[in-house]
């Protein structure tokens, strides 16, 4: 038999021969003992197959001795989990002088292998992608869309906790949409306007074409300790992040936190061919949102218009207390017809700043060409009527004039019409005092 293994000694594949009965290892080709770390044939004495093999103190249990007839080669593929390689093996018996030999013969395939893992991943990913994309398709809104889609990859890659910042009007980043798994904390609300200086770092790679992988934050401690830290609150060990371009420029990033280790390169390559949906959302949902505020607001002021009022009053008041005031600006036909519409709307802007001056953080209407509405939720009587007096110190100091009708209701059933038609006859006897006062004939 010698000669026989000798014929095996220099072969690219991998041989080796155990007795079928008792598995004690008869001969490795050279090939299979540079891999294992036999030096010499005569190492191979008394060792078992599955202790060396399989580092296994029992006979392995998908042992195919049983199975093995002489003359005949049984080929089958198997993952070796200690060399970490594929091998496509053939197996035959050989008996000589009463006893059994099993010959194995292995080939490495593991960079086909590879491949066809790379293929299938890949094939996986397009069906994760184009599934992803009919469900966010299919809802009514951009901002269920993005909702969806975050939901969607963080469970196709087992992440806990998928969103998406942007780029606020401050320069900083606000994370606007999170999806987060069960008994994840979720952290959106304590992630608004993040100073720039915190993802410096993240957007110089940005700005290189290249992504954030941290596959194990204590990478980071040292050169990024601010970023490092609020990663760290957050129970955050690993992440890929990947940027949001529109005409080239930087809007924001979107990622997965804890990820499996095995996975980041393919998280990050779907979140790449995911990029360009999630933008395409968040133009949408803005374009959207910019209609919005046109259909609510007046052009020239940037206050709401009537349909404004109308939303408050269906989605805001519950007829609990309000102070309503109503505003005319007084002569504003006169500065048109005398100096020109330019002239008018310059009143008309000045006339709006007293206003917003003096009623922050309130609702604040233009109803008319000269005429404006203020509702304020939940204030004091003595507080609205300060506001007021205040307003008509403000209207001097910027050469405006506003006949000004106030109301205040403590609670009761709603009905604005009720109250700006009060407003609006005390706006009136207002007006009517000005101009006696003044000697002038009110224009009717």
């Amino acid at each position: 038999m010698e000669r026989i293994w000798n014929f095996f000694e220099n072969m690219n594949e991998y041989v080796y021969v155990a007795d079928a009965d008792t598995h004690e290892l008869v001969y490795m080709n050279k090939k299979m003992r540079d891999t294992y770390g036999i030096h010499s044939k005569e190492e191979l004495a008394g060792k078992k197959c599955y202790e060396l093999l399989q580092n296994s103190s029992l006979p392995c249990t998908i042992c195919n001795n049983d199975e093995l007839q002489e003359g005949q080669f049984k080929e089958w593929r198997y993952f070796n989990p200690l060399l970490n390689k594929y091998f496509k093996i053939k197996d035959t018996v050989v008996e000589d002088n009463g006893r059994r030999y099993r010959i194995e013969i292995a080939l490495n395939i593991s960079s086909q292998e590879h491949q066809k893992n790379v293929v299938r991943r890949y094939e996986k990913l397009e069906k994760i992608v184009n599934e992803g994309l009919r469900l966010a398709l299919g809802t009514s809104s951009a901002d269920k869309s993005l909702d969806i889609i975050l939901e969607y990859i963080g469970k196709a890659l087992d992440g806990e906790r998928t969103y998406i910042f942007e780029h606020n009007e401050n320069g900083c980043d606000d994370n606007t949409y999170e999806w987060v798994a069960n008994g994840i904390k979720p952290e959106k609300d304590n992630l608004q306007n993040l100073p720039p200086e915190l993802c410096a770092n993240w957007y110089r790679n940005f700005q290189e074409d290249k992504n954030i992988v941290i596959e194990n934050l204590e990478n980071i401690r040292e050169e990024d300790s601010e970023q490092y830290k609020n990663l760290k609150r957050q129970d955050i060990h690993s992440l890929v992040v990947v940027p949001l371009y529109w005409e080239k420029k930087i809007i924001g990033f979107y990622g997965v936190d804890n990820p499996p280790a095995e996975s980041l390169d393919y998280v990050s390559d779907m979140l790449h061919i995911m990029g360009s949906f999630i933008v395409s959302s968040i133009r949408r949902r803005n374009l959207l949102r910019q209609l919005e505020r046109m259909s609510y607001r007046d052009q020239l002021t940037q206050f709401g218009n009537r349909y404004a009022v109308d939303w408050f009053v269906e989605h805001e008041w519950n007829g609990e207390q309000i102070g309503v005031v109503y505003c005319d600006i007084t002569g504003l036909k006169k500065v048109n017809d005398e100096q020109g519409h330019e002239a008018g709307d310059r009143l008309i802007i000045r006339a709006c700043e007293c206003l917003a001056g003096v009623f922050k953080g309130y609702g604040l209407y233009r109803i008319g060409g000269d005429e404006f509405l203020v509702l304020c939720l939940g204030i004091e009587e003595k507080d609205l009527r300060e506001h007021v007096e205040k307003l008509r110190m403000d209207m001097k100091e910027h050469q405006v004039t506003m006949a000004v009708g106030m109301i205040w209701k403590e609670h009761g059933p709603k009905d604005i019409d009720l109250l700006l038609n009060e407003s609006e006859r005390l706006m009136y006897e207002d007006k009517d005092r000005y101009y006696k006062e003044h000697g002038l004939k009110r224009r009717r």
